[in-house]
């Protein structure tokens, strides 16, 4: 298990009471004009006046009463070179002169810049990352235990020098083909993972936002080899492409063929059954026109045969025997010619007729 540092007590923080620059306004001077009060008075005024200008030109205000923290900082301070646990905020404030020291902390989001990382590839090729950006953040509650730990250069340990140890790490793992182009786009992230996993077990406060990796800059015959290369997959790639749009081309042209033949297809399926239904239309009109034409004649037979049927019933009750003596005698009447004897030769008479006249002739 890891030891871990034992804090500090926490120290309080003193505060010194300037006496004022000026006389306040009900101030009235001592009788007589007290010479020594208004000396001491003015050398106060210039030790504050020396104390300001001090705390301007010197870093970290060791002469300064008064020092300033500006905005996205946190400010830290060390006593005897021990680091206290007070954290102020952006603002003025007072520290002891030369006894009490502070640094601005950043705890906003910073760009760390890790240049030139040289690295040897799993092939044994050198090839050298110009430039690393790292973005990042001090969270501030884990500002004392971070910079107790690894002081206010934390991010040379966690950022500079941890990139260097990632990056070799990577490129020792990967030939130059994976790390230049294969694999080059997935740099970013491992980075950015395999920095963080280290920071949230040994160093909680600082957050890796995300990692930026340029190119990495390759020897010149071996990036002529890998332009050849592009060139040549380029090539290939568009005679890819080519292939796959006449395929393309030939599978519409094929479509539109296929379309044609269907509705070529469709047509003449529609015209046919045009056809039958005209001809169904023609052989259900026919039929009707049969039924119609039967019914009719057998309308006009049946009155045909009633006619005959009734007329045979009129001539049957007509055909009585006075009836017909009276049409044979009509008949013989209108004949000029009248032959008498036994026998009438090549003359046919119908044998109930005669035989009718002559039963009269004998009455």
């Amino acid at each position: 298990m890891d030891a871990q540092p034992q804090s500090p007590p926490q120290q309080q923080q003193q505060e010194v009471s300037l006496p004022p620059a000026c006389p306040p306004p009900d101030y009235s001077p001592p009788e007589g004009g007290d010479f020594s009060t208004i000396l001491v008075r003015a050398v106060s005024l210039a030790v504050v006046i020396l104390v300001f200008s001090s705390s301007m030109s010197t870093p970290n205000g060791g002469f300064s009463i008064l020092h300033q923290i500006p905005e996205g900082h946190v400010g830290v301070y060390w006593r005897g070179g021990a680091l206290l646990k007070t954290i102020t905020d952006p603002g003025f404030h007072w520290k002891l002169p030369l006894v009490t020291q502070f640094e601005p902390i950043q705890v906003t989001i910073q760009t760390d810049e890790v240049r030139d990382i040289p690295c040897g590839t799993k092939g044994g090729v050198m090839i050298s990352f110009g430039k690393i950006e790292v973005v990042n953040r001090l969270r501030k509650e884990y500002v004392y235990e971070t910079l107790l730990n690894y002081g206010v250069k934390y991010d040379k340990t966690w950022i500079y020098d941890k990139i260097h140890h990632e990056i070799n790490q990577f490129c020792s793992l990967h030939s130059l083909q994976e790390v230049y182009i294969d694999v080059f786009d997935q740099i970013d992230e491992k980075m950015k993972e395999a920095i963080q996993i280290d920071c949230t077990r040994y160093a909680p406060g600082i957050q890796i936002i995300s990692v930026r990796v340029t190119k990495p800059t390759i020897p010149d015959s071996v990036k002529r080899n890998f332009e050849q290369m592009e060139e040549e997959r380029t090539k290939v790639l568009i005679a890819i492409e080519k292939q796959k749009v006449a395929e393309k081309e030939a599978e519409t042209q094929k479509k539109m063929a296929l379309a044609e033949a269907e509705k070529n297809s469709e047509v003449s399926r529609i015209l046919m059954e045009q056809k039958v239904m005209e001809k169904i239309s023609a052989k259900r009109q026919q039929e009707v026109e049969n039924e119609v034409y039967l019914a009719r004649e057998k309308s006009l037979a049946d009155a045909s045969f009633y006619r005959a049927m009734r007329e045979a019933e009129a001539n049957r009750l007509k055909l009585t025997p006075e009836f017909l003596e009276l049409k044979f005698i009509e008949a013989i009447a209108n004949n000029s010619k009248i032959f008498f004897g036994d026998k009438v030769p090549k003359m046919i008479f119908d044998q109930r007729l005669l035989g009718n006249f002559l039963s009269d002739i004998d009455k």
